[in-house]
């Protein structure tokens, strides 16, 4: 086999950060692979708009098709987004004997387990690198880098956007509003950017990295979601003063038999390594049981980053077929077989340091109210910045708590929410700052 020939589904930006990786590392990936990656035809519905990356007109097509139904071609590359048709190419892929490399974390999230049985049944392999964390080699190191390990914990930022827009909350006070305006002129986030600033985009990755991570089946259904809409500079204020940083974390841990899938805003420790992820960079720290902490960084999104993700995985596709041999890894690191339907734990029962601000009447007696019903509760106050100055018409109460379950909390901040000496709604944001997640900075 002198060539590996590919169709390429999606001439967009990621589209032409795998042309011009493969342009411009055709040497080095030949040297490591013995064969080419030839990309025979690209299909997209405009062939008109000018692009980063030029396309010989003769191997262009509007459909997808016209790749499908090409038997000389060995592996498609799915570049399009979306459900559909996105699965509905895939799937006719595999059946027509193809391989498939995508970077769709969306329709993976959804229809993964669909997906990767039947490229199993079909004798056909799927890769997927480029659906988290973008030029991050997250998943391949969880599939294999860390295979010898038992994972107990997983968590990072995995949403460029988000962290480009806390990043400035923080860094210069900018509310919301001005901070996601910012992200959209410097072309960080969508005219549209519900999937990024709600945390959907986060928890479409988080489910395929746990599953990876703790060998379940993904389950994006269960993931718990919190986005990042509300988050008041007041709030950022005062997590400084206790020495916290707010990121939107993706986390999975097991506990307790059961596994945690939850993304939502989170104060962690300054000092965490975390804590210095800056930007629209991403970065996800891992602790396994032989290995202890670690950590990945690097950008997650771009034509670049992304596109080197997606020749990523055709040079694994690549060294496979010219050994002859098909999912010499199972898609999620685990045979299937032994894939462990571990339960969710409900996001009433997870166990977590909570912030907490109220706004309060400024009289005597309110704190000691605030804190009889938390005790009631069981809910243990851990530290307090009472501030005398008015917001709003009422004075802020910062409380941070020891570990507490959320269902206690819920109930709380219910209660107190209906006295008649708190203003509004009572913010909450949850901590983390387990020995596990606290490695120091470098």
């Amino acid at each position: 086999m002198e060539s590996i020939r590919i169709g390429l589904i999606g001439w967009g930006t990621v589209g032409c950060g795998m042309l011009r990786t493969l342009n411009d590392n055709a040497r080095e990936i030949h040297a490591r692979l013995g064969v080419r990656l030839d990309v025979v035809r690209v299909a997209d519905l405009d062939l008109e708009t000018p692009r980063p990356v030029a396309v010989d007109p003769k191997i262009l097509t509007r459909s997808a098709q016209d790749i499908l139904d090409d038997p000389s071609i060995h592996i498609v590359v799915e570049l399009i987004g979306g459900i559909e048709p996105a699965r509905s190419f895939i799937l006719k892929a595999l059946e027509r004997g193809k391989h498939v490399v995508t970077a769709n974390k969306a329709l993976l999230a959804h229809h993964g387990n669909e997906i990767f049985d039947f490229a199993s049944r079909c004798g056909r392999s799927v890769g997927f690198e480029a659906s988290v964390a973008g030029g991050i080699p997250l998943l391949k190191a969880l599939r294999e880098g860390l295979s010898a390990n038992r994972l107990d914990t997983l968590f990072g930022i995995l949403n460029g956007t988000a962290n480009y827009i806390l990043t400035r909350m923080t860094e210069n006070g900018l509310p919301f509003p001005e901070a996601l305006a910012e992200a959209q002129r410097q072309g960080y986030a969508e005219a549209d950017p519900t999937l990024d600033v709600d945390g959907i985009d986060t928890a479409h990755k988080l489910a395929i990295a746990g599953a990876m991570g703790f060998g379940t089946p993904i389950r994006f259904d269960q993931v718990y979601v919190e986005g990042i809409r509300d988050i008041d500079p007041l709030d950022v204020q005062f997590a400084s003063e206790f020495g916290y940083r707010l990121k939107l974390l993706a986390i999975a841990r097991r506990t307790d038999g059961q596994l945690e899938l939850r993304v939502h805003p989170t104060l962690i420790p300054e000092q965490h390594v975390l804590a210095s992820v800056r930007g629209a960079y991403n970065a996800v720290h891992i602790h396994g049981n032989a290995v202890g902490n670690i950590m990945l960084y690097g950008l997650g999104a771009g034509m670049m980053p992304t596109g080197s993700a997606v020749v990523a995985d055709l040079v694994d596709l690549a060294r496979d077929m010219t050994l002859g041999i098909v999912n010499r890894v199972p898609p999620l690191g685990f045979l299937p077989e032994h894939t462990a339907d571990i339960p969710v734990k409900p996001m009433d029962d997870v166990v977590t340091r909570y912030y907490f601000r109220f706004s309060a009447v400024d009289r005597p007696g309110v704190l000691s109210k605030i804190s009889g019903i938390l005790g009631t509760n069981h809910i243990s106050i851990a530290a307090v910045i009472q501030k005398g100055r008015e917001v709003e018409g009422a004075v802020p109460i910062v409380m941070l708590t020891h570990e507490a379950v959320e269902k206690d909390v819920r109930r709380s901040l219910e209660a107190i929410d209906l006295l008649d000496i708190v203003r509004g709604t009572t913010r909450l944001i949850r901590i983390e700052d387990r020995a596990e997640n606290t490695a120091p900075r470098a």
